[in-house]
């Protein structure tokens, strides 16, 4: 009966070929820790050749391409200078939570696609403002989410979508770290903007949301809170300068009637805030909890089903690695190619980064919300 089941589920791979008589030239605004995975990944693809790069450290620009080994890339102190003297395709925004925005903005504005990471902003309204550029400009607009590219994250949406599940009526999920507090521009406001909950919460929830097609969040309950991040007891110097979440939780309501409820952390005095659950009226799929280093699938998942009267419980295996970050900077660069749609759209992760910005609000009042999306 496992095999039967499973076999529904099963992925097929076709072979790629990639055309590079002409190659995309692209540019990295921030040259911080993340930007290293999106020049490695660029590298490896025949058809780019990475000609600029800016950073507000001066000199930095330049150690981090030849690090890579890279020569002859133009650098840069402010990318609107980059922007505006280079020929460039494309760009990747590296830079830290509360610069997203602005430097997406302004590379759509002159017509470059762009690729942020995540998370997509700070705030709601930020992540409006860039849809409307986007809209405006034409440029394809995708947000840094590879756990997308992962083979169990996409089994999780076919087991969804399969309708094995039935009606979703309510979904757990969350994760983190009993101590995984990181430092440099992640725990301040005026560089980060949020914490735990743009560093990894936007991971958890993008595993679930885009398993049902990202609902519309309608109300939002939520709470976060400091204790380990301003404690020198659990994180030493850098306490002095935290003034972020490192713990987050909410009860969320979707269109549809589906209950969303969320927690993640950096830090606490457990394992595990529990594991991702999938409940809907004719199954339910259990994920085991990870540390949300990537969003990643803890170990191999269960499905809780009714077989012939009985109950039954079917593990689904976990899929073998393979590169996301490959798959990420790929499907952008398709996208741009074959004129195809953003692959991970501003559209879906606009309600991912709205739910947290409530949660952020909420919390500060103390009581639940109503979610405002501004018109696009």
């Amino acid at each position: 009966m496992a095999d039967e089941v499973l076999s529904q589920f099963q992925q097929k791979k076709e072979a790629e070929k990639i055309d590079a008589d002409r190659k995309f030239r692209i540019g990295i605004i921030g040259t911080g820790g993340i930007a290293n995975a999106h020049c490695g990944a660029y590298k490896d693809m025949p058809d780019v050749e990475i000609v600029a790069g800016a950073d507000i450290i001066p000199g930095k620009a330049d150690r981090f391409f030849k690090a890579h080994g890279l020569e002859g890339v133009h650098t840069y102190t402010n990318h609107v200078e980059m922007l505006e003297k280079e020929d460039l395709d494309a760009v990747s925004v590296c830079t830290y939570n509360t610069q997203h925005a602005v430097c997406v903005i302004d590379a759509l504005k002159r017509g470059i696609h762009v690729l942020v990471e995540k998370p997509m902003s700070v705030t709601t309204e930020e992540a409006v403002e860039m849809m409307r550029a986007e809209k405006e400009s034409g440029k394809v607009l995708s947000i840094g989410f590879q756990p997308r590219f992962d083979g169990n994250m996409q089994m999780i949406k076919k087991i969804v979508q399969s309708g094995t599940l039935g009606e979703i009526y309510y979904i757990q999920t969350g994760g983190g770290r009993r101590r995984g507090i990181p430092g440099s521009t992640f725990i301040e406001k005026r560089t980060a903007g949020i914490g735990a909950m743009g560093d990894i919460g936007c991971y958890a929830l993008d595993a679930v949301l885009n398993a049902v097609d990202y609902p519309k969040p309608l109300t939002v309950s939520g709470y976060t809170s400091d204790f380990f991040g301003k404690n020198p007891k659990y994180n030493g110097a850098d306490a002095a300068r935290f003034d972020v979440d490192d713990f987050a939780a909410a009860f969320v309501r979707l269109e549809g009637g589906i209950i969303l409820d969320f927690r993640i952390s950096w830090a606490m005095h457990a394992n595990t805030p529990g594991d991702s659950l999938i409940l809907g009226k004719e199954g339910a799929l259990r994920i085991p909890s990870t540390d949300c280093w990537n969003g990643s699938v803890g170990g191999p998942m269960t499905l809780y089903h009714d077989v012939a009267g009985r109950q039954t419980e079917t593990t689904i295996p976990l899929v073998p690695g393979t590169n996301l970050w490959h798959g990420k900077i790929r499907s952008f660069l398709d996208a741009i190619k074959y004129n195809r749609p953003s692959p991970i759209p501003s559209s879906q992760i606009l309600y991912n980064q709205a739910i947290i910005d409530h949660i952020v609000k909420s919390a500060e009042v103390g009581h639940e919300i109503p979610v405002v999306i501004p018109e696009i």
